[in-house]
């Protein structure tokens, strides 16, 4: 039996015999509000006006045993005074791990608290009552760089904060708030959140093996490597059982593992003097990690967190903010009005990790709160994949999540992946016993309470992150058919991410150079049909995606062999090697945690074990040039000056060169003349045989903006800023290495 439907179950029984008469409820039992400015200097956006910043710490009351609170794996053991305080604070510039005593208060509710963020209109009034949580990734707060082509801040106060003010001009109120605990990164001031440590029974701190891969190098030279990926913390090694600890390397994800000698490695750190100092977060390799190379620690760890109280109190904060005008104590909500909570609806974004963060949350039912209520009534998952994470587990490592090379066996991209139609359910039959038929939207129908939903994913997606899987079946033989309150979009030839003013084209461990297309245009029009859609009723576009039925996906074996052959081009300073294709992407594997892990949270096979066959994935089919088709196709794909890729492999001086880079795009440019073509036996048409002249390729993106604004996804304001860069560029058209990755008169 899964762990979502055997705790539901008993969710089911406990709220049948309490009819939610309980009087207890997770929620914000108290706001601290610590600073309060004028956000952007007091810039006024249009109609809405000024807008503040406001920074502080949610106070989280948690009762075990209200049944929204039971799917929290080990927020049980409260009951037993098993949970001590986390206190860990930051001492010169270092996270150093403090435990306090039983977060308990004398309701028996689990006490902790983490940072907020607020940018709300000065006067909530002229504002569009609508409340926009994005889910931070990592302790970091992309909403703004993302919709308003803004400068990255975790403290977002100057007008270079601001951007374009596209959200504020809209009039959202944007609200942050910290849920996991393994934030790192310390000089970048992210949102942390102090979550409850877990002891025994003996009353010592809980220690179990696990499982813990090192960052895959791409260079020679490293000897000291952190524990966790992603910059994380970690859970430090238990010192009496470090001599038992296991380190291993494989070539491959599915490769033998090769234990190195205990004697040739350390937990340590380096001294500057050059001496190894016992460090329980890092492991010292003196011969130095081999580039390309999977290592992976099998070692004891302590201190594992209630992780899942992550998700509650993400559900809680949203709560306090969309339903409560006061907090326990009577400190008022900065979103009430007149006593009154300001935001009408409540709509919840997430990039990468935080949209995978958002499909858990739905999966386990962590969108409705105490009272039944869905705390948003939308959902934008932005370039998740097909996954869900590490977010609910004991020792779990929020961080970590498959990619092509590394991470392949940390659950996240495991089954169920469609959110399906009322009365049906999604099949995997090699599944193991009890888990063949599996269902995204769940709970979520057994809550009667389901949000609307509207994916992005770019096609990077579908080769480093299995976002095939969304749509089609577990096998790659037929395309799905969703729930109708859940739209699917792909923006084709988009890496994982999105051009910054900082970036370049080139990468010194990528085979190719970046294409730097940009899908956030996209991403604004969509916010704004997903407001439409909850709030009058409005259907969104329909589903966009490249589908089987229209041969629209293929392998990526058979993408290989259908690409033209493209030559290498120098231009400028500027190399484009030719096309290297490894035909491969990232197929998941079925992964075996032990009997105790879907139905309690707890890991026993240590590492865990495969069985059957790995998740089939496609990828997006091309036309003549190798750009690929189906989705979304955004006006310089519609009216290409090249041809744009969402994979892009390792160099082989990386490493592993035959895997790809997870979150990298390729870009390969036309010739800009038959001639020069023919001499480079480039079957790829010309510039100057696609376009008469600059005039004429305007004119062709004034048309591909056009229908996009037409089948609403593009906006007006956008379409006009992508014709305007079309009419800025040189002629013949010249990449750059440099934003804006184009040659402008």
């Amino acid at each position: 039996m899964s762990r979502t439907l055997s705790l539901f179950r008993l969710f089911v029984v406990i709220v049948a015999s309490l009819h939610f008469a309980s009087s207890a409820k997770a929620r914000v039992a108290r706001i601290e509000i610590l600073e309060r400015k004028p956000f952007a200097g007091g810039m006024a956006f249009d109609d809405v006006g000024p807008y503040e910043f406001i920074r502080g710490r949610l106070h989280y009351a948690v009762p075990p045993d209200n049944p929204h609170n039971k799917m929290v794996v080990d927020l049980h053991l409260a009951n037993q005074g098993r949970l001590r305080a986390d206190l860990s604070v930051i001492v010169d510039g270092r996270m150093v791990e403090s435990i306090g005593e039983d977060p308990r208060n004398q309701k028996g509710e689990v006490l902790f608290s983490g940072d907020f963020i607020l940018l709300k209109p000065l006067d909530l009034s002229r504002g569009n009552h609508r409340l926009l949580y994005d889910v931070n990734n990592r302790g970091n707060l992309p909403m703004l760089s993302y919709y308003n082509d803004a400068a990255g801040s975790n403290r977002p106060l100057s007008p270079a904060h601001a951007g374009n003010g596209w959200l504020m001009r809209q009039g959202f109120s944007l609200l942050w708030s910290a849920w996991n605990w393994d934030v790192a990164s310390i000089g970048r001031q992210p949102l942390r959140i102090n979550l409850p440590i877990i002891f025994g029974e003996d009353g010592e701190p809980m220690t179990a093996r696990i499982n813990a891969e090192l960052t895959v190098q791409s260079h020679d030279g490293v000897t000291v490597e952190w524990i966790a990926w992603g910059n994380s913390r970690c859970y430090p090694a238990a010192k009496d059982a470090v001599p038992d600890a296991v380190l291993t390397v494989r070539s491959d994800p599915d490769g033998e593992r090769h234990a190195i000698p205990r004697e040739n490695w350390q937990f340590a750190i380096v001294t500057p003097g050059g001496e190894p100092r016992f460090d329980p977060v890092h492991v010292y390799l003196p011969g130095g990690f081999a580039k390309g190379k999977i290592y992976e620690l099998i070692y004891t760890a302590k201190h594992p967190r209630v992780v899942g109280l992550g998700l509650a109190a993400t559900r809680d904060a949203i709560s306090f903010f969309h339903f409560d005008a006061a907090d326990d104590v009577g400190n008022a909500n900065p979103l009430a009005l007149k006593g009154q909570p300001d935001p009408q609806y409540a709509y919840i974004f997430g990039i990468s990790q935080s949209g995978r963060f958002i499909t858990h949350m739905i999966y386990q039912g962590f969108h409705v709160d105490e009272k039944n209520r869905m705390v948003f009534e939308g959902a934008r998952p932005h370039v998740p994949g097909a996954g869900k994470g590490g977010f609910n587990y004991r020792f779990a490592q929020t961080t970590h999540h498959p990619k092509h090379l590394q991470g392949n066996y940390f659950p996240a991209d495991h089954f169920p992946f469609h959110y399906t139609r009322d009365g049906a359910v999604q099949h995997d039959p090699l599944g193991q016993p009890g888990r063949q038929e599996g269902d995204v939207f769940a709970m979520a129908k057994r809550l009667d309470k389901i949000p609307k939903i509207m994916i992005t994913n770019h096609e990077g997606e579908y080769w480093t992150r299995s976002a095939s899987l969304v749509h089609t079946d577990v096998g790659g033989k037929w395309d799905a058919q969703l729930h109708p309150l859940v739209r699917v979009y792909m923006i084709n030839g988009v890496r994982h991410g999105a051009p910054s003013r900082g970036g370049r084209r080139t990468a010194a461990t990528s085979e190719h150079r970046l294409n730097q297309l940009d899908p956030r245009p996209v991403g604004r029009a969509l916010l704004i049909a997903l407001d439409r859609w909850v709030s009058r009723g409005i259907d969104p576009p329909s589903s966009r995606v490249p589908r089987i039925d229209r041969g629209e996906l293929l392998s990526a074996a058979r993408h290989r062999d259908r690409i033209p052959a493209i030559p290498s081009y120098r231009i400028d300073n500027l190399e484009f090697p030719g096309l290297r294709h490894p035909g491969v992407n990232l197929r998941p594997p079925r992964v075996d945690y032990g009997p105790r892990f879907w139905n309690e949270g707890i890991q026993t096979f240590v590492p865990p074990r495969t069985y059957g066959p790995r998740f089939v994935t496609l990828v997006p089919a091309m036309d003549s040039d190798g750009n690929p088709i189906g989705g979304i196709r955004l006006p310089r794909l519609s009216v290409p000056l090249g041809t744009y890729q969402g994979f892009n492999p390792r160099r082989e001086i990386a490493g592993a060169h035959n895997y790809l880079k997870a979150f990298e795009s390729s870009f390969w440019p036309f010739a800009l003349t038959h001639d020069e073509r023919a001499a480079k036996r480039d079957g790829r048409s010309s510039i100057e045989e696609r376009y008469t002249s600059k005039n004429d390729y305007v004119a062709k993106i004034e048309r591909a903006a056009r229908s996009l604004v037409e089948e609403r996804l593009l906006l007006k304001e956008d379409e006009t800023a992508i014709v305007a860069f079309a009419r800025s560029l040189a002629w013949p058209p010249r990449p750059t290495d440099r934003w804006p990755f184009w040659e402008t008169e």
